[in-house]
This record gives C-alpha cells, sequence and structure tokens, in this order.
C-alpha cells in the first residue's frame, strides 16, 4: 500500500485515526542520496547484523561480558511475536492476545517480532542480535487497522495488554505503538502499571513534521517517551518533538522484517525501533543491579544520557539526552539516588513503600501532557556529544546529536495503524 493510499484508507468511512505503528516512515539521512517514493531495500539475512551499527557503537559485546540482561523480562505490546524465529527461540514466554481474534504468537505483520529481536534476538540463523539477549519476552498482541478490518476485535485491547503487562512478571513494558488521542481508560491502565512498579517505554512518535501532534502512551507523564537518532547522531526531522521526550535512542537504519512472512529483512527508521533499543538499554542496567528500582534505572539512564545542556534543563527533541547504558555497566558512572522518588517529578511513585522488598517502579514525569517544555537550550537542545569511547562507552566516533538536519521520506511500505471508534 503506496503512503497516498494509507492517507486515504485512514480518513475514509466512520473510522478515526487512533493508533500509527511506530518505525514506518522511511527516513534517508544526511549521509546518503535521498529517494522518495520508494520501498526499502531488501537485506540479505547473513548481512543483517553488519546492518547493526549500533551495537558497535554503544560496546554492546563489551557489556556482554557484564551482563546480557539475564533475569529481566520485557512486555512487548504490539502486533504479536512469533516465537519460532531462529534468532528468538527461546526466549519467548506465555502471554497474551488482547484483540479477541487469535494468539499472541501470530504476528500479523511482522513488526512485534522485530521489536522482540531487536531487544533479545539471539542472533542465531542469521537474525537480528538483540541488544539484550538474555531478556525474556512476553508478548501482548493488540489490533491494527487492516487486522480491524478483517477480524472482530476488542475495542480496548491497547488498555486491556497494558494491565496485563502490569500483571505480568516483566519489569519493563515496551509499546511500539501510538494514538492521537487520550482516553480515561488507557491513562487508568497506564496509572495502574506504574503502581505496580513497571519501567513503560513508547516511541515519541514520526509525525514532527505533520504537525507533531501529541502521541499516547508516549505523553502520558508516567511513560518514557523515546525519540529517534541516526548513526552519525542526527535526530531525525520525522521523529517528534516536545514534553513528551524523555530520551533518545538510536532508530535510524534499522533492519527489520519486510512482513508476516518473516522471509526478508528490510529497512527503515522511526521510534518503533529507538523504544526497543531503549528498553533493551534498561533491561542491561536493571539486570546489572538487581537491587535497583525503575526510578534508580531510568536516574541512571538520565545521569548518563549524552547532552551539551545542563543537566537541570531539557531538550525538546532528545528529553534528558541520547542514551548510553556503557557509561554505567562499563564505568559505573551515573548516581541511581532515592529508590522511592521519581526521577522526573521529584515525587514518591505510589505503591512502592508497600513492597517488603524494591520493586521496579514507572518513571513519572513531570511533562504535562498538553504543553511542551520551554526551550532553555535554544537551536542547541538537538545537539549532545557522546563522548569519547573511554567516557561514553560507545565508538571512537561516538554518537554525535549534530545540526545536520534528517529528511523524512515517506516510503511506500509504510504502515498506518487506527482505532475504529466504537458507539457506547
Amino acid at each position: 500500500m503506496t503512503a497516498e493510499t494509507a492517507q486515504a484508507v485512514n480518513t475514509k468511512g466512520p473510522h478515526m485515526v487512533k493508533r500509527r505503528m511506530l518505525g514506518t516512515l522511511a527516513v534517508v539521512g544526511a549521509w546518503s542520496v535521498v529517494v522518495t517514493g520508494v520501498a526499502p531495500a531488501a537485506v540479505a539475512a547473513d548481512g543483517v547484523r553488519s546492518k547493526q551499527w549500533y551495537l558497535d557503537v554503544m560496546r554492546a559485546e563489551d557489556m556482554w561480558d557484564v551482563t546480557t540482561g539475564e533475569g529481566i523480562k520485557v512486555a512487548v505490546i504490539d502486533t504479536g511475536v512469533n516465537p519460532s524465529t531462529p534468532s528468538l527461540k527461546g526466549q519467548v514466554l506465555k502471554g497474551m492476545d488482547a484483540t479477541g481474534a487469535g494468539k499472541e504468537t501470530d504476528d500479523y505483520t511482522g513488526h512485534g517480532t522485530t521489536m522482540a529481536e531487536l531487544i533479545a534476538g539471539t542472533g542465531e540463523g542469521g537474525g537480528l542480535q538483540g541488544l539484550a539477549p538474555g531478556v525474556k519476552i512476553i508478548p501482548m498482541r493488540i489490533s491494527d487497522t487492516q487486522f480491524q478490518n478483517e477480524n472482530k476485535v476488542n475495542a480496548s485491547d491497547s488498555e486491556d495488554a497494558i494491565r496485563a503487562a502490569a500483571d505480568s512478571d516483566a519489569q519493563i513494558i515496551s509499546m511500539s505503538f501510538a494514538s492521537d488521542y487520550s482516553s480515561a481508560k488507557e491513562r487508568a491502565a497506564v496509572e495502574y502499571a506504574e503502581s505496580k512498579g513497571k519501567l513503560f517505554f513508547a516511541g515519541a512518535g514520526n509525525n514532527a513534521e505533520n504537525g507533531n501532534k501529541k502521541q499516547y502512551p508516549a505523553s502520558y507523564p508516567q511513560v518514557v517517551g523515546v525519540a529517534s537518532a541516526g548513526k552519525d547522531g542526527n535526530v531525525a526531522d520525522h521523529s517528534q518533538h516536545g514534553g513528551s521526550v524523555d530520551i533518545a535512542a538510536p532508530g535510524n537504519d534499522i533492519p527489520y522484517w519486510c512482513d508476516k512472512s518473516l522471509k526478508r529483512y528490510c529497512e527503515a527508521n522511526g521510534t518503533s525501533f529507538a523504544t526497543a533499543i531503549a528498553s533493551a538499554s534498561a533491561a542491561l542496567l536493571w539486570s546489572a543491579h538487581r537491587d535497583w528500582t525503575a526510578n534508580q534505572v531510568l536516574r541512571v539512564l538520565f545521569d548518563t544520557a549524552s547532552r551539551t545542556w545542563k543537566e537541570s534543563e531539557r531538550s525538546s527533541y532528545l528529553g534528558n539526552g541520547l542514551i548510553r547504558p556503557g557509561v554505567n555497566i562499563l564505568h559505573g558512572k551515573g548516581d541511581p539516588g532515592d529508590p522511592d522518588i521519581n526521577p522526573l517529578t521529584d515525587e514518591k511513585t505510589p505503591g512502592l513503600s508497600d513492597s517488603s522488598t524494591p520493586s521496579p517502579a514507572s518513571s513519572a514525569s513531570s511533562k504535562s501532557p498538553d504543553e511542551a517544555p520551554d526551550d532553555k537550550s535554544g537551536d542547541g537542545d538537538k545537539a549532545a556529544a557522546a563522548g569519547s569511547a573511554d567516557d561514553a562507552g560507545g565508538s571512537s566516533t561516538g554518537l554525535i546529536i549534530g545540526g545536520v538536519a534528517v529528511v523524512a521520506v515517506l516510503a511506500g511500505v509504510a504502515f498506518a495503524v487506527v482505532r475504529r471508534r466504537r458507539s457506547a
């Protein structure tokens, strides 16, 4: 389906655009030729690891000498996760299908399986190598437009999936879906996840050049909104900015399963991928510090993030900066601080004191769902130097968030995901 066709479907008939899958706008960075209106090229399976540029930049193999994320579970709320790919064999636990029309292991697009592989893939069989290959995945399946058109689905699948993830053994929730709309029921589900001690990551969205409208769940104060950056460190123009952005992660030029047949990988860019990589980063950090709460994990991720502005300030493009788990894992830097105090609100996280043992807690943000923060750093808030390999746990070139603009290009394979509006 072309981008133009997708747009027509979104605005036709009684359906209201409700949810967009993140990571579906292809972006061509300043380092390559800009070509519009074409699908991403296929990536040979035997070359997919070489396309995962961020693993080397983040010094993944060095971090794996310390931890691979073992003992941590991540709930992936997406299109389902196929556990039969070579890279995911033995990595996927029992989850839940929230659509009411199938199984959580039936991935109807390949998107959810990609997110799971980016987090926990072993790389076996030429598959994607996850940043945290010791992690186990708990799949929670929700629906997209086409699936809704072809099946009778649960209208509250997103909310139900979030609650199921909150009740699961997962410490981290990773959701690479987004919606233009907030609902009281979904907000309550997110707050419930916070009360259960979950660290919740969601993509900030890919519509910065098309209105930059806030996306949910990333814009809920209890959710860590993730922006997308490329291998040269540029924040993509499509990556949404404002009060929803809490941190940035690699999300450009990332291999993904082209479709539900899971026969070949393509390349695309977006905050979907950044969300999965941020979730994996948190899993590595948490695995290395099992007695920490989510507040402490998130505080250290923020504390060690790459930025050029004052620590007390925030960027509307990068939030607290570019994620760098290696700064702590390899060099021991970062202050975890008070286990009960939220790193963004400086307030006590509800429910933590009710547990006799330290439990992971979600981060609550001081960002307003309706207002973006003042850009105290001006144009410079798009820039954050990652530093040297010794300081940042990165490559010698580092990840530099520079001033070169990244051009967003709508790909022919872009997905549009909606939620049906149900009558009362």
